[in-house]
């Protein structure tokens, strides 16, 4: 059976796939098929692990903070091969490795009780859809943000026109969440919407990526300044995502578990 203690197994399996597809793609002057191969293989060895993890556990692996960690590594690893295969960005595999890193070292040296007990407010038709549509949102918005610094350190970048797109389904993957939210609120609690903590920073999170997206359109020659709005919001992002445990009021939060 696959248990948390198998995930650093996996995890640098796939980096180590993802990494060397990194490589390949720099050095190719066409799109590789080398790099595609290898990314592909990393992202088969994670899902590998999320699917027999979710089994073992006998319930979805979307509770704790370390288990949404996996879920926006994974929809990130597929974003960007989406990326490299219509875009032909040759740094995105880079890029989104780097990330991916970043959340997998988090995981392996500070991982959260993976237990098999699902509280009875989790155990409802919309906890599923509610947290993988925002786990697939958050991916497409960090996706986004390692764009941005990109293009933020290079005064010319062909990708300019493809940031909106990729806000535009964050965003929009980012309301369906909220909406799937205040559905299962209305259920569990009886309200669509309380102004909990995490409620509060997700509206504010929301808020800044319509500025962007409104301000993108009302001045789409202020680059440099609707970037910055972008750099902002995946800032408030990480603060809706797991920053608002460690503010003052966490225990008051209706999605305290």
């Amino acid at each position: 059976m696959i248990n948390w203690d198998n995930f650093i197994f996996f995890a640098f399996s796939a980096l180590f796939c993802w990494i060397l597809a990194s490589f390949f793609a720099i050095k190719s002057k066409e799109k590789s098929s080398i790099a595609i191969l290898l990314h592909s293989l990393g992202i088969f060895i994670y899902t590998f692990f999320i699917i027999g993890f979710w089994i073992y556990i006998e319930r979805p692996p979307l509770r704790t903070l370390g288990e949404t960690r996996l879920w926006f590594v994974f929809f990130l690893s597929i974003i960007s091969l989406l990326i490299y295969l219509f875009w032909h960005f040759k740094l995105i595999f880079s890029f989104t490795t780097v990330l991916s890193a970043v959340f997998i070292l988090i995981n392996i040296f500070k991982p959260e009780i993976h237990n098999k007990e699902l509280m009875p407010a989790l155990q409802s038709f919309w906890f599923i859809p509610h947290v993988v549509t925002y786990m697939f949102s958050y991916a497409f918005l960090g996706t986004s943000f390692l764009l941005t610094l990109y293009h933020l350190f290079r005064k010319k970048s062909t990708l300019l026109p493809y940031f909106d797109d990729l806000v535009r389904i964050g965003w929009a993957s980012f309301s369906i969440a909220m909406f799937l939210g205040a559905l299962w609120a209305k259920e569990a609690w009886g309200i669509f919407w309380d102004w909990d903590p995490k409620e509060t920073w997700a509206l504010l999170t929301w808020l800044l990526y319509l500025i962007y997206l409104l301000y993108r359109k009302t001045y789409p020659s202020s680059i440099k300044k609707s970037l910055l709005i972008i750099v902002l919001a995946f800032i408030f992002l990480q603060l809706c995502w797991y920053g608002v445990n460690y503010l003052p009021t966490p225990e008051k939060s209706l999605h305290a578990y």
